[in-house]
């Protein structure tokens, strides 16, 4: 509700008060009051939640941003829509300092911890199907809790306590029902499986709808203090619909994640359409199987095994069909007609139109320009059978690969954390940094102009990467290393390792499950990655990329001089190296993060190394001595 006088429905208690309410009675030993406190928490918890969404929806289709003529005009929606929200959220809960948590409590609500101390207070008070349901339910968010564990075969073990007690009262419908219908999918039973498909498809939308309008409203700017921010108001309005972008796409990991796990089920969206087409295979619904075939190849354009199914359901029906229409889709390629230059009032709306209407996966794009005249690309996405990956040549001249190899040469580098053969005890790992270079450079060391060189090659590679996979927001290096791999002669006899065993960059790689997680010790901030080789004089050394099997090769790219692989680096780009059997290859290895909170520390300190040269270059050329000139 939220009518005017007599009628206005009371104000939620702030469910942090609550939740420190129900802690100091567990505290006292006071179980009756854990219970109430606890889950009036729980409920206005969940209240707040669904009150933020229903006035973000609301206001969202009052304001829209859809059409929009002039700049006022953009902005008169803009904030009349942050009115709409102000006065919708606080004449249903309250103003909003009441719900302004710690980010402490958040982390306890997201974590479940009320349904701990829940447990607790219900196995007190002998409501023992109670107590179950709560142990549970914070069970799936908490499988490692070893304790947790052992409350829990208590409980099974226990008079009056069944296994239908055992609920998740978080439980998400969209995964709930996708779980049971793999079980009935996996059992045979495809008609009742394609049911609990189609019912958790339908939750998966409305939840993706409802994660998307929690991203409206205020954002937290962590990168800058916006009270000393001097841009302008385009710029900051830019930074907020950047800002609820990046939410939005979040929300893809986050509907595809399951309680107490980090990195989401691989490929989850998708794979709904994927069961549904063979299970109406199965009951012989062959127009229903047609369309979810079509629509799975939406998400995963010419994939060959569904490519072939649908010429199979073309053919034996005598006509082909369409795919759903779906509305996360209909914007799948617009973004890259509004992308502008700078940061404008183009800019502006063009990042307030992709908030309007956001794929449900994030849109790539490759084939942008590759900024120097001498650089070739060779191989694309499709030569090298994957996705966001290219091989180009002539990235670097004879003459810069002599030199920087010359380098090398001349740096005996350690490898990764001083080990000499981190990744084989048949190779030699040697390595060295922009920073280190360029110090040793200072020093005299090694030639200043070589340092130099390698600083500025690493920079051209950067902005080759970034033009090419047409990125929106600026790519940083996250990692930069100069390395070689020797051959130990006497050791390659009947070898049968890789060079660099076959990994991802950003996430865990799990053969065995078909999964990439995104987790520690990964480094998951990592969006980018490129190889750029100096040599080719060598035996083995071929660079890879495989299956998520790690066995299955897709792609194999010789290294040679100026020859440069570049690749997004998550769990779609499974890469190593083979053996180096003979002779020495070196190459320039780079890793780029769209975070600028992950930017390379050394980086930083390289650029201004290189500002400090530049800036006695101009002192010396604008204080020559004349008679020095003759």
């Amino acid at each position: 509700g939220g009518g005017e006088g007599r009628h206005r429905c009371p104000r939620l208690s702030p469910y942090d008060l609550l939740y420190h309410n129900g802690i100091e009675a567990f505290s006292r030993g006071d179980y009756t009051n854990v219970v109430r406190y606890m889950e009036k928490a729980l409920r206005s918890f969940s209240e707040v939640h669904e009150t933020k969404i229903r006035c973000r929806l609301k206001c969202k289709d009052q304001h829209s941003l859809d059409r929009f003529l002039t700049d006022l005009q953009l902005f008169d929606v803009i904030l009349r829509r942050a009115a709409c929200l102000n006065d919708c959220t606080e004449r249903k809960i309250g103003p909003q300092s009441m719900h302004k948590v710690t980010e402490e409590v958040t982390q306890d609500f997201n974590r479940r911890v009320p349904y701990n101390y829940l447990q607790l207070a219900y196995q007190k008070l002998k409501q023992l199907d109670k107590a179950a349901a709560a142990a549970h339910t914070y069970f799936q968010a908490n499988p490692e809790h070893v304790e947790m564990i052992q409350d829990l075969e208590q409980y099974k073990a226990l008079e009056g306590v069944e296994e239908r007690h055992f609920i998740n009262r978080e439980a998400r419908p969209h995964q709930k029902a996708f779980s049971a219908g793999a079980k009935l999918y996996d059992k045979g039973e495809y008609g009742h499986a394609a049911v609990l498909f189609e019912e958790a498809l339908a939750g998966y939308y409305q939840a993706d709808m409802k994660c998307r309008a929690l991203c409206e409203g205020p954002q937290h700017f962590e990168e800058q203090d916006h009270t000393l921010y001097r841009y302008s108001l385009y710029e900051l309005i830019s930074d907020h619909y950047t800002q609820i972008l990046h939410c939005q796409h979040e929300c893809i990991r986050d509907l595809a994640t399951r309680p107490g796990r980090l990195s989401p089920m691989e490929n989850y969206l998708p794979l709904h359409y994927d069961y549904l087409q063979f299970a109406y295979f199965q009951e012989n619904k062959l127009e229903e199987a047609l369309v979810c075939a079509l629509t799975y190849l939406l998400f995963h354009e010419g994939e060959e095994f569904m490519t072939e199914n649908v010429e199979y359901y073309t053919e034996i029906l005598g006509s082909g069909g369409q795919p759903r229409q779906m509305w996360l889709l209909a914007c799948k390629h617009k973004p890259l007609e509004h992308r502008a230059p700078d940061r404008t009032v183009n800019s502006v709306r063009a990042c307030v139109w992709v908030c309007v209407c956001v794929c449900v996966f994030v849109c790539v794009f490759t084939g942008g320009p590759l900024l120097y005249d001498s650089v070739r690309l060779v191989l694309n996405s499709g030569a090298l059978n994957g996705t966001q990956r290219a091989v180009f040549d002539d990235v670097i001249s004879e003459d810069q690969c002599s030199e920087l190899q010359h380098l090398t040469a001349t740096i005996a580098g350690d490898g990764y954390r001083g080990k000499m053969s981190p990744h084989t005890p048949n190779e030699k790992f040697e390595g060295t940094t922009v920073l280190k270079t360029l110090q040793y450079g200072y020093e005299g060391r090694v030639p200043l102009g070589s340092a130099r060189l390698f600083y500025d090659i690493s920079e051209k590679a950067r902005q080759i990467i970034e033009s090419y996979f047409m990125l929106s927001s600026t790519l940083h290096f996250s990692y930069t290393h100069l390395v070689c791999r020797t051959a130990i002669p006497g050791q390659q006899e009947l070898r049968n390792d890789l060079s660099h065993p076959i990994h991802a960059d950003n996430c865990l790689l799990d053969p065995e499950a078909n999964e990439c997680w995104k987790e520690p010790p990964a480094y998951t901030y990592r969006d980018y990655s490129a190889l750029l080789y100096l040599n080719g004089d060598f035996d083995g050394g071929e660079f890879i990329f495989t299956e998520m099997d790690a066995k299955t090769v897709k792609a194999s790219v010789k290294p040679r001089c100026g020859r440069m692989v570049g690749f997004s680096s998550g769990g779609e780009n499974p890469h190593g190296v083979r053996a180096v059997t003979r002779g020495q290859r070196c190459a320039l290895a780079m890793w780029f993060t769209l975070d600028p909170l992950y930017r390379e520390l050394e980086r930083l300190q390289a650029d201004e190394v290189i500002q400090a040269l530049q800036n006695q270059l101009h002192w010396a050329q604008d204080h020559i001595n004349p008679k020095d000139e003759l």
